[in-house]
Formats: structure tokens, sequence, C-alpha cells
């Protein structure tokens, strides 16, 4: 059944949904209940650690000797979430001992570096589901069982998410530390980056790290030779400067788009639209300490874009604003640090002219 929750986030109301992890709860609770009693659940009900108590339909059902199967259909609510809509199965089988015993298995990616959740080797599944796993099962029994989750889908929707950059191959992760979805957690977003910025360090050390808000930025970024420890942060570069600056990393490059680290020049963290749009305030910025004529800030100023504003920029001979608003986001990083002889680099690029703003 879909979850009637609802959040508001920038003023729309939006339907929460629930985790993988409760979906392998909801799942392993159905398929004991079915070799217990011999019969087959439509809904099982299971408790969350947000408080929530879900109602959850049971799909596949299926009985062997000492061994049955289900699933349960995710719904990620409103949250774009790739794993929305896949199913999440659980097989049970008894066990001679009072033991619960849970892995993963087709679908379900494996750990392959230290530092994460579990040790390397295991299945992704997160110590809050196998809690709730286990919790549910023992309302219900008090035998022993072993709990295999898998899910079909599992290793090609693995492959859409971070799991490979985090260190876990192979499919997706059984995650939910509170067993609901909530559309669109800034979050959860923060917490993978933090998890990409320790995948970083394990693999490449604290030397250095690169900086980049999305897929484009990751690809200049290696057309400048910076092919190794970049992490993709989004609108987060606050917070991401402020955890990999705590890690101990020695240095940090930076690499974005004009529209972005034109708001990150004059010392805007967070770069998302709904935050702030100051995009044409920070050319103007820039362009009066050069002694820019007002009719060249007003024209700036009247700019939708500021891949716009930086074009008249360039064609009335100011572009060497780039550089200026480049050095203005290494000091303004610096002072967000506390630490003015930190090692920062920051490189602007435009998707028109890359960094060539000649």
């Amino acid at each position: 059944m879909k979850l009637d929750m609802y959040v508001i986030k920038d003023g729309k109301r939006l339907r929460c949904g629930y985790t993988t992890g409760s979906c392998a709860a909801a799942a392993s609770k159905a398929a004991v209940l079915m070799l217990e009693t011999g019969k087959i659940p439509k809904y099982v009900e299971i408790d969350t650690p947000a408080g929530v108590k879900l109602k959850l339909e049971i799909s596949d059902p299926r009985i062997g000797k000492g061994k049955a199967s289900c699933s349960v259909i995710k719904d990620s609510g409103d949250d774009p979430d790739v794993t929305d809509g896949m199913k999440i199965y659980a097989q049970v089988e008894k066990r001679e001992d009072a033991e619960i015993f849970i892995d993963g298995g087709t679908g379900i990616g494996r750990i392959t570096r230290k530092g994460l959740f579990g040790k390397v080797g295991e299945a992704a599944i997160n110590p809050v589901p196998k809690r709730m796993i286990e919790e549910e099962i023992r309302k219900i029994s008090s035998k022993g069982y072993n709990v295999l989750i898998y899910a079909p889908q599992g290793e090609d929707i693995g492959k859409r998410t971070y799991n490979e950059n985090i260190g876990i191959k192979g499919g997706i992760s059984i995650i939910g530390t509170k067993g609901i979805v909530y559309p669109m957690s800034q979050e959860a977003l923060i917490k993978t980056i933090y998890m990409e910025v320790d995948a970083v360090e394990d693999k490449y050390g604290k030397e250095k790290i690169v900086l980049v808000p999305g897929n484009y930025g990751e690809k200049l970024a290696k057309s400048l030779g910076l092919k190794s420890g970049i992490v993709k942060v989004s609108n987060f570069i606050g917070d991401s400067i402020l955890y990999i600056y705590s890690k101990g990393f020695k240095s940090m490059t930076l690499v974005g788009h004009i529209g972005k680290f034109a708001k990150l020049s004059i010392g805007i963290f967070n770069t998302h639209s709904s935050v702030s749009d100051a995009r044409m305030e920070a050319f103007i910025y820039y362009l009066s300490l050069k002694g820019a004529p007002k009719s060249l800030l007003e024209s700036v100023n009247n700019c939708l874009t500021a891949e716009e504003g930086l074009n008249l920029c360039i064609e009335a001979g100011y572009g060497s604003i780039v550089e200026d608003m480049e050095k203005g986001a290494e000091e303004r990083i610096k002072r967000y640090l506390k630490d003015e002889d930190y090692p920062i680099k920051v490189i602007i690029y435009s998707m028109e002219r890359g960094f060539n703003m000649g």
C-alpha cells in the first residue's frame, strides 16, 4: 500500500515512500509467516525506526520444503530514486538452531573497501535493515532462519547509483536508517558525498582531491589531467570542503561552471538556485572592481544566464574577470576554512568556451 504521509518541500506537498530496508524486512516477515502457517499473507505490517507503521503488499509468494520466498515492490513516493518500483525479494530457510543469518544474493552489492557499514566481501545490507529484519521475524517466530535478500534488477540499477564510487559493487544496497524515504533528502545527498570522499581517501590517500558539481565538470577535470580522486558535490560546496578539510586532505582543486562558481566567488557555498541566485551580482561586483562602465554593468544585469553575461564581458574586453572570480573563490574558501595558507585551486569553465575565455 502506498504510504499516506507527506512533507512540504519548497512549497510543494510531496509523498513519502519506504526504503529498500523496509521492503526487505516486510518480505522476510511474510516468508517466515508462510513457513510457520502455510498461508500466504496479502499484506504484512512492520514497524520502522521513524515510528511509522507500514502495511506492505506481498508479491510473488512461493512455498517449498522448509523454504519460502516473496517480494515487496519498492515505493519511493515523490523522491526521484532509481530503485522506485523494483522488487526486493526475501527467501527464508529453516535452520537447526535458533540463529537468524542474513545475507545478500543476486542484485545485492558487495562491500569492496574498509570503512563502510560492514566487512569487505559482505553483502551491502546496512545494520538498521538487518535489525529490522530480525525484529520482524522475532515477532512471529523464535526459530532460526537463513534469510537471503535479493533483487533481480539490482545489478543493472546499481550501475545508476553512487555505489561503485563508494566501494559497493555488483548491485544495490539495502539501506534506510529510518525505514521511510523522505523526498529529496538533503541529508542523504550530503552523506553520499562524504562516503565518496572517504572512498577517495581509501584509494588515493590525502595528498589531493578534486571537486566538481556534476558529470560535465568531471569530464573536463579529467581533460586537464585531474583523473584521480574526483568527487561530485552537486551544490553542496560548503559541506563538502569542510568535511574534506576536517579529514586532513592536503589540498583541493575545484572545477566548475561559471554559473555555479560565480556564486562561489562572492562567498555562496550552497549554489542551488532555490538558496541563492546571485550570478549577475557576482559579475557586477568584479566588473566594478575593474572600473567597468555603468552601461556594461546594466547590460550584464539584464542577462538571464551566466554564459550570456560572460560573453558580454569578453566582448567588452573584460574576459579576465574569470581569473578574478577564480582568485576570489579561492580567497573565500580559505576564509570559510579559517586557514589562509591552505592550498586551494579553483578552475572555472564555460559550456560555450570551455577554459578558453579569450
